[in-house]
């Protein structure tokens, strides 16, 4: 869209902290982690120490044979430095290939051989106790963050590598893979430009700007192999905000950080403001400092956005709310006040099109309009868009009609513009409504529910799978009042929360979570689930 166009030089992530440190040079990063990397950094450096540090690490990599658009797989343990090695990839003009920590070896495997021979970063533990061996032979050299093998190079070991110029690169160039949830099975490997990460940094940058008109500390707890953290590490590192990254959203954990530090934002996963929610009833109040929430990825749940916006003492505090996709990046956005009218009841609504920047459509599915009871595919239009999926260019094709992107979600549009999410398409379960919008009741009427995820059955009727705050059973007198005028169910399925499959964004892969209830004990034949990617 035109706005995303405007003097458009991409996001240059390979000098974005350089760039950052020399507005800010005494700004602070602070961890709740050491990194694995340079552990003796300690957990608060500032942004001029990570630019020395990325500016290091990208003289190790060329010393280790990186050259200008040669691909780099990251796979390693959890922890900032993976966000900081994409940097420093960059920097050299490569392109990171960041694969989640939480992927298990074979998908990993399969992950590097669609990428045709890259370098292949990792560390000592991943390679001992979950990537098979055949990565040596996919890889055309594998690489140790830390530790050491006889097969593989460290990065310790070329400490003191001569310091290179940062090399740039075409912004219409490839600068950043990343992958897809995995919901439907082996995730997808989205590829951005510089372009197209910077129209995703506009829209963003442009609706925070009229909020914060002061200096706020950002605390973040992002995926690091998620393109948000890019935009949102973006926007705080270039108004000089000091951040604090979070690699663990254990609520004890964070409120002690939360409490110590005062954040005026919080960006983080739905599923970890869920977790966060308990914090409202800490006494030392950690989110009192709070003048905005901010969540991308999934619509929230009303009952979160209640409690925490409760919990700040800010004046005219906001969650944010920002429905996208990793392929697309932001799309729409809406705002929740504590004033806001509709917030229990009206989870569903997730906001409207930044203006100039993107567009969204709803399209019918069977030739009648779309609606509440009848809902169509969203599509939307941005330049944030990536420019294909690698390795499988028919794959990504077949998503993009006329430059609308399919989301893979059903919802409907109201006649004041507002877009509706109502279901993932993979998960309709015909003649019963929005799961969503169940989910969302139950939470409301449940405070003890930690998740709730609704799926069809082996019998195709909806299944729900519930998980409580501090795995209490669930009192089945309780939950049939709480099911009281919400569509026919099945009998609750109680799960520990941990036991539920998550993407490393924290979404429950629905479709995996049937199949194990599919193949657990008893349960009766399993009809036909059909994904659609």
């Amino acid at each position: 869209m035109f706005l995303q166009r405007i003097g458009n030089q991409g996001i240059r992530l390979g000098t974005l902290f350089e760039r950052a440190a020399a507005r800010h040079p005494a700004n602070i990063v602070v961890l709740d982690h050491d990194l694995d990397i340079a552990p003796g950094l300690g957990r608060r450096a500032t942004v001029a120490e990570i630019a020395d540090l990325i500016d290091d690490f990208a003289a190790r990599l060329w010393a280790a044979g990186v050259r200008p658009a040669q691909r780099v797989v990251v796979h390693k343990s959890d922890g900032f430095d993976i966000t900081l090695l994409a940097c420093a990839i960059v920097r050299v003009g490569a392109v990171p290939v960041l694969l989640s920590p939480k992927l298990d070896g074979a998908t990993v495997a399969e992950l590097v051989r669609r990428t045709d021979r890259p370098f292949l970063l990792t560390d000592r533990d991943k390679l001992d106790t979950e990537l098979p061996a055949e990565v040596f032979t996919l890889a055309e050299r594998v690489l140790l963050a830390s530790g050491s093998h006889p097969e593989a190079t460290s990065l310790a070991d070329l400490a003191g590598s001569p310091r290179v110029p940062a090399v740039t690169m075409p912004p219409e160039q490839p600068t950043l893979v990343t992958h897809t949830s995995g919901t439907t099975g082996i995730p997808k490997l989205a590829v951005h430009t510089g372009h197209t990460l910077q129209a995703r940094y506009r829209p963003q940058a442009a609706v925070t700007a009229p909020l914060l008109r002061g200096r706020e500390t950002i605390a973040m707890h992002v995926s690091f192999v998620h393109s948000r953290l890019i935009t949102a590490l973006a926007i705080s590192l270039f108004r000089g905000y000091p951040i604090v990254v979070l690699a663990d959203s254990d609520p004890k954990r964070a409120a002690d950080l939360f409490a110590q530090l005062r954040p005026g934002i919080l960006e983080a996963h739905p599923n970890s403001f869920m977790e966060w929610e308990e914090l409202a009833d800490d006494p030392r109040a950690p989110l009192a400092n709070v003048k905005l929430f901010s969540s991308t990825f999934d619509a929230i749940h009303p009952r979160t956005v209640r409690r925490l916006l409760g919990a700040s003492r800010r004046k005219g505090a906001l969650f944010g709310q920002l429905y996208g996709q990793s392929e697309i990046g932001p799309a729409v956005v809406r705002s929740f006040s504590r004033s806001g009218r509709g917030l229990c009841t009206d989870g569903r609504c997730v906001g409207r099109p930044f203006p100039g920047m993107t567009d969204i459509r709803v399209v019918s599915r069977d030739g009648n309009p779309p609606s509440p009871d009848n809902p169509g595919y969203i599509e939307v239009r941005s330049d944030g868009r990536i420019v294909t999926y690698l390795g499988e260019q028919q794959r990504y094709d077949q998503q993009v009609n006329d430059g609308w992107w399919r989301m893979g979600d059903v919802g409907f549009r109201t006649k004041l513009g507002c877009v509706h999410l109502l279901d993932r398409e993979v998960d309709l379960i015909e003649g019963f409504g929005s799961t969503l919008a169940v989910e969302d009741a139950l939470f409301t009427r449940l405070p003890q529910l930690a998740e709730v995820v609704i799926i069809p059955g082996p019998d195709g009727r909806a299944v729900p799978v519930v998980s409580t705050k501090d795995d209490i059973p669930l009192d089945p007198d309780t939950w049939r009042r709480a099911v009281a005028g919400l569509p026919p169910m099945a009998e609750p399925v109680q799960w520990r929360k941990e036991e539920l499959p998550q993407t490393a964004t924290t979404k429950i892969k629905r479709l995996e979570l049937a199949r194990r209830l599919a193949d657990a004990p008893g349960a009766p034949a399993p009809v036909a689930v059909e994904e659609v990617v």
